[in-house]
């Protein structure tokens, strides 16, 4: 073992942050402490994903019991895990009641992050915390969360998220990129890495994204492999990145059949740029949005043309919902009144939120379950233990 890695491993067991220092800064096995991941280590975790041939959930969260559910279930299949907040979820995290708007989706998302990073080591899981979909208008709420992130880093040693996504998909090809090499200038010193969005997922993710009305052979929802070569050659020398490319897929739930998924495209952008800049098998790190109700078949094969992420969202707000309505009408009185009327029998127990939420969480963990096993990801962590 080299002195240099001697160094980083020992900065690592004592919490002390490394930024990215390049595609090939490090390769050897994988052994890291619980908890969540920044820079090379995060670069670690995605190139192991390739190498082995899996793909890690990326599950968005609103509230504790969300995150909560998505660590128990990491834990429970022996997985790292993704756990990511779109604005509004960060809004939401923060209170609903507050007034100032914008004010609300940093701080709630501050807040989520450090939830996460004082819990994720005692899950014993190793774990990426990431925001989602941010178009033009919300460039300012990530360069908002980069600036907390410096402030995080002189206090505690790393930033608060592991990763940021810019969704600039709908702009021109040179101001989508120009704008994220920017970011990404900001980010990559601080041990963060940058995911963009290259061709348009259709549907909408929390008031971003694009409406194609249903139209599943717009040529729009397919990224083309020269701008993914445009991407790799611009951002490649700044940091850390990876690309939410558009294969077909769709946000939302549609009836089987009505996507359909090419990740054929994905394995031409790898290509192109194989060919081009003479790099190894599956250089670009691939991230899968709009997965819900996806052949799993078509997810397999995304994983094999450099998928280390697939987003879940749609699946996990009905299992966590629909676990609400089966309590409710199992224990319709309860909800109805504290003492029954006639019987005088008392509810506490049973409108007691914990007792509710809790089959949510546990309604939660049972969908990503399923998920972990889809993407090959069960029994696969890096962490320690």
């Amino acid at each position: 073992m080299s002195l240099a890695l001697c160094i980083k491993r020992a900065l690592r067991k004592g919490g002390i942050n490394t930024p990215y220092s390049g595609p090939n800064s490090w390769k050897t096995g994988i052994d890291m402490k619980p908890g969540v991941v920044f820079g090379d280590d995060y670069a670690e975790l995605i190139q192991n994903c390739k190498d082995k041939g899996f793909a890690l959930p990326a599950v968005n969260v609103v509230g504790t019991n969300s995150i909560n559910a998505v660590m128990e279930a990491a834990a429970k299949n022996r997985s790292d895990v993704i756990i990511q907040f779109s604005n509004s979820g960060a809004q939401f995290y923060a209170g609903k009641g507050m007034q100032d708007e914008f004010g609300a989706k940093v701080l709630g998302a501050v807040s989520a992050a450090r939830h996460v990073q004082l819990l994720a080591e005692h899950y014993g899981i190793c774990a990426i915390l990431h925001t989602d979909h941010a178009n033009r208008k919300l460039v300012p709420w990530i360069e908002a969360l980069i600036e907390e992130s410096r402030k995080n880093i002189k206090k505690e040693g790393v930033p608060l998220y592991s990763s940021h996504m810019l969704d600039l998909s709908e702009e021109e090809i040179d101001d989508n990129l120009g704008t994220c090499a920017r970011v990404l200038k900001e980010m990559a010193p601080l041990g963060m890495s940058l995911e963009i969005e290259l061709g348009v997922t259709g549907g909408e993710e929390d008031g971003v994204g694009s409406d194609v009305d249903d139209d599943f052979e717009n040529p729009s929802l397919y990224t083309q492999p020269e701008d993914v070569l445009k991407a790799y050659d611009l951002l490649t020398p700044l940091g850390h990145f990876s690309v939410a490319a558009s294969f077909g897929n769709v946000h939302g739930v549609y009836k089987p059949g009505n996507v359909k998924l090419r990740p054929e495209i994905l394995k031409a952008s790898q290509d192109l740029v194989i060919a081009e800049r003479k790099t190894g098998v599956n250089p670009l790190n691939f991230v899968f949005h709009g997965g819900s109700g996806s052949e799993k078949a078509k997810i397999e094969e995304a994983v094999g043309y450099g998928v280390f992420k697939m987003n879940i969202d749609t699946d996990t707000q009905f299992a966590f919902s629909k676990a609400v309505g089966a309590y409710v009408e199992e224990h319709s009185d309860a909800f109805k009144w504290q003492v029954h009327p006639e019987t005088g029998t008392p509810y506490k127990k049973q409108y007691d939120p914990r007792a509710w939420l809790r089959k949510c969480e546990l309604s939660t963990v049972e969908r990503l379950d399923e998920a972990f096993v889809d993407l090959g990801s069960r029994g696969q962590s890096i962490a320690d233990g």
